[in-house]
């Protein structure tokens, strides 16, 4: 029957996670695995994860959304969207052994956890094809960066911003403050918490690299976090042949 939803419950190292399938009205060799980033949990906001997997499935695509370690109904501490390589391939698991057409998986991730499924891919070669919505790639200085780039300038073309200004409607003091804050921000080196959270954007560089499979980016228009990866892959020329070679 269309629609078929089946709650799970597997096993991760000592954490039993919690997930729900959607089987589908088909057979497919192929399923997709959905990751859950951020606070959020297997639901999403707007039930927006509830409601992709049920129109995949009224298409014929198993899915299988689920809650990582230490969120949602899952058990455990949570580990951070870079430690939850285990997850995903329990995951992936899961999906295989539930539905037994399935051998392959399209994992699908937002934010976060487009950057875990980044890292992943490569580990597992049932992963056939990767789709990444705004992934997550900040630093402190790439923040400030992207502030100064797409806020700042934005503000300064805007009418509403000069009706404020001239009506004396804002604090001018602490924007110049909070202007000055991210410049300095930009202009720093590496170093320090900086230079830990670039660890996880070369992983996530190095994971595409060697995933040569078919990838989806679908990037917002106007999203703080799509403008900073698209500025730190402008930057960079690795990352600007790596997206021309995998990118669908």
């Amino acid at each position: 029957m269309a629609g078929e939803e089946q709650a799970l419950v597997f096993e991760s190292g000592d954490a039993s996670l919690v997930g729900v399938l959607h089987r589908g009205i088909d057979m497919p060799s192929c399923g997709v695995v959905l990751i859950v980033g951020g606070p959020q949990y297997r639901v999403g906001s707007h039930r927006q994860f509830v409601l992709l997997a049920r129109s995949l499935a009224d298409r014929g695509i198993p899915v299988l959304r689920f809650d990582h370690t230490g969120v949602g109904d899952s058990s455990g501490a949570e580990k951070g969207f870079e430690n939850i390589d285990d997850d995903i391939r329990a995951a992936v698991d899961c999906l295989t052994d539930n539905h037994e057409s399935v051998t392959d998986v399209v994992l699908w991730g937002l934010c976060d956890a487009a950057s875990a499924a980044m890292m992943y891919a490569p580990t597992d070669e049932r992963v056939r094809g990767l789709v990444l919505l705004n992934p997550w790639a900040r630093t402190e200085s790439g923040q400030a960066q992207s502030i100064i780039k797409h806020y700042y300038a934005r503000r300064f073309f805007s009418r509403d911003f000069w009706r404020k200004a001239m009506s004396g409607a804002f604090d001018a003091r602490q924007s110049v403050r909070s202007l000055l804050s991210n410049l300095k921000k930009a202009r720093q080196g590496k170093g320090g918490a900086h230079a830990a959270t670039e660890h996880y954007t070369e992983r996530m560089l190095a994971g595409l690299e060697q995933f040569h499979k078919s990838v989806l980016f679908i990037i917002s228009g106007r999203d703080l976090t799509a403008a900073e990866f698209l500025d730190m892959t402008k930057a960079s020329r690795r990352w600007q042949q790596v997206l021309e070679d995998v990118t669908v």
